[in-house]
């Protein structure tokens, strides 16, 4: 299971600048590597201690971290659902993504011009916003079009979906996003099929001056205001300073982030809370040829986790063997962690834990 974000946001609000360093993150976690897949669409590997600790008891032969796929969708103007610059186009893969990483510039800076003449994180908002609901409208239009008939006609499955429907249209024309639609849980899978865009999950990323990257600034406090009733993450970033940290060697990354004052990069913490946004875990499977990071959705179940590595697994699943991870960090073994009962046997209704190591048991 690889994540996927969307980066969007107004031209020089820092976005490219963000994506170029997550492109060079690779500085960052050691020697998990990024690559390009097109040239607007990277791989970054997930930085996580865990992996490098594991790696130091194991002593494998490879190392596999779990990774995020950046799309950075540049073109994103004013008029992109009409088609305007190259809106059609990066709209389309904004609806690939799992989550939208919307970059908002909170900076004062008279070197670098905006788009629109001043600075105001809520207004660059408010039209990306306004973009992509008004192509979740065509969706749902159309989409209504196709079941109306059906559901004045009296079929019951035709006309629940319809009133679901016409809750979803009213509320993106007030000028709202789907994902705070007023509809229980369940009515959701009416609108699944059409990936709405502002149904996805978002992540607010503030780029900030290096003054701002801990508390914040004025322009943040707007953007926290407005957002409060979208059950979004917020995250302060310096891209500036994160570009400047890329190209630093690990112990000199640390010296930077103690002179601001912050434990890590804005591109970890960007990964942790994209993770968090989509209610991601991490669980290991460790072994003399490898130790592999992989990732599930909390509140998985065992069989279902193994089928991530391969549907295989979990149609045969029989057991799962589950060592925490702190338990494995403590007797440093597999099997001290067997002699000290620290290995536990699970069956199908067993939930996966974050930093759980698992060894499967199955038939094919």
């Amino acid at each position: 299971m690889s994540l996927q974000c969307g980066i969007v946001g107004l031209p020089n609000v820092g976005k490219s600048t963000l994506f170029n360093c997550l492109s060079s993150a690779k500085a960052t976690a050691a020697n998990f590597p990024f690559c390009t897949i097109e040239p607007n669409i990277g791989v970054i590997s997930v930085p996580d201690e865990r992996l490098l600790e594991l790696e130091k008891l194991v002593n494998p032969e490879r190392v596999l971290p779990t990774t995020i796929e950046i799309v950075d969708i540049a073109g994103l103007v004013k008029g992109a659902s009409k088609g305007e610059g190259l809106g059609n186009q990066f709209l389309g893969n904004i609806r690939n993504t799992d989550a939208i990483l919307h970059v908002l510039r909170c900076f004062d800076d008279g070197n670098v011009i905006h788009v629109d003449g001043s600075v105001n994180p809520i207004r660059d908002k408010e039209i990306i916003d306004t973009e992509l609901q008004i192509k979740d409208l065509e969706s749902i239009d159309t989409k209504i079009s196709k079941i109306q008939r059906a559901a004045t006609a009296g079929d019951a499955a035709a006309k629940k979906t319809f009133e679901i429907l016409k809750v979803y249209k009213n509320h993106l024309e007030s000028g709202k996003n789907a994902r705070t639609a007023p509809v229980e849980p369940n009515d959701t899978e009416a609108i699944r099929d059409l990936q709405l865009l502002t149904a996805k999950p978002v992540m607010y990323v503030c780029n900030v001056d290096e003054q701002s990257i801990v508390n914040g600034n004025a322009h943040t406090q707007m953007v926290m205001d407005a957002v409060k009733d979208e059950n979004a993450e917020i995250l302060f970033v310096c891209a500036k300073i994160e570009s400047e940290i890329a190209e630093l060697e690990r112990e000199d990354q640390i010296m930077f982030f103690e002179e601001l004052g912050i434990s890590e990069s804005g591109v970890s913490r960007l990964i942790k809370s994209a993770y968090h946004l989509l209610n991601y875990i991490t669980y290991f499977t460790a072994g003399k040829k490898e130790v592999r990071a992989w990732t599930v959705t909390r509140g998985m179940k065992a069989p279902q986790a193994a089928g991530v590595i391969h549907t295989d697994f979990e149609k045969g699943f029989i057991r799962a063997e589950v060592i925490h991870y702190h338990d494995f960090i403590q007797f440093k073994s597999e099997s001290a962690c067997r002699d000290n009962g620290k290995l536990n046997v699970e069956g199908k209704e067993y939930v996966v834990q974050d930093g759980d190591i698992l060894h499967f048991r199955f038939n094919v």
